[in-house]
């Protein structure tokens, strides 16, 4: 499909519209072609959603990706909460597949009072288990995509989720350059430093699993902890600039599929990166 622009979930923008009916007319409108559908509070779709997004999307050439719960915990210490998480992974990829989305985001969990290495040999074996239920669930093209993560204390630098990878090697990381910033406290400034994190992914993974990665964008409001919040592409005083990125992107001819988390502009934003990328 090559490289596909969409928001995470609707932007302000979006109004009164009809979900999904109005989205195709919307994206396109703003010349996007990717849709993140929002499951962080619960894997909940309407039967509106069930019946129609799939042939939209298909009809459309809308790329739609899904975000399953942020309440998932692959690091906990309690088996119990461990095995809720699989299971709410395995209907993230019921939905997913329902939706025609081939791409689950998955948050990676915290350290809690273990070091990082127990963390995410934690997080390996849920996922492991993770993938052995959607295999047997004839849910094996759905790919999970472990996402890096904002604040110090979580699960989810580069390093673990690169790591996290390594569980199947279908995996491919949903790598969030706003979350990476946060957490190193403004550690991306350039286009080297964006160059330093996709060779990493490479040197890792391979070129193909770093071309087809999956990549959350916005700025993020940091304190000492790292991640605050999401703000917009407007409130420049928080970083990162998306420009070096696109620039990085074109110039290794790399296919990501790129979701805008901005705050209330995601669209808006998404349409921004796009613009920029193809005026390259």
């Amino acid at each position: 499909m090559g490289i596909t622009f969409g928001p995470g979930g609707n932007s302000l923008s979006w109004g009164k519209r009809k979900f999904p009916q109005d989205l195709p007319e919307y994206l396109s409108g703003m010349g996007l072609n990717g849709y993140e559908i929002e499951c962080g509070r619960g894997v909940r779709l309407s039967a509106n959603t069930v019946s129609m997004m799939k042939d939209l999307a298909t009809e459309n050439s809308i790329n739609v990706t899904l975000h399953a719960p942020y309440f998932i915990s692959l690091s906990s210490v309690e088996e119990e909460t461990r095995l809720k998480s699989v299971d709410y992974i395995l209907q993230s990829a019921h939905a997913a597949a329902t939706v025609g989305a081939r791409k689950i985001v998955v948050h990676s969990g915290s350290c809690s009072k273990m070091s990082r290495e127990e963390a995410t040999a934690l997080a390996f074996d849920t996922l492991k288990r993770a993938q052995v239920a959607l295999d047997e669930a004839g849910l094996s093209d759905i790919i999970i995509c472990p996402e890096t993560m904002g604040k110090i204390n979580q699960l989810g630098t580069l390093e673990e989720v690169v790591e996290l990878c390594g569980v199947d090697e279908r995996f491919l990381p949903c790598v969030d350059f706003g979350h990476l910033n946060a957490r190193t406290l403004g550690g991306i400034q350039n286009r080297e430093d964006y160059a330093r994190i996709l060779d990493y992914i490479e040197h890792k993974l391979g070129h193909e699993r770093l071309s087809n990665m999956h990549i959350h964008f916005s700025r993020i409001e940091f304190t000492t902890g790292g991640e605050k919040r999401h703000v917009t592409f407007a409130d420049t005083t928080w970083g990162p600039d998306y420009r070096p990125l696109m620039e990085e992107l074109y110039a290794r001819k790399l296919a990501p599929s790129i979701i805008c988390e901005s705050d209330g502009t995601q669209a808006e934003d998404a349409a921004e990166m796009k613009r920029y990328y193809e005026s390259l």
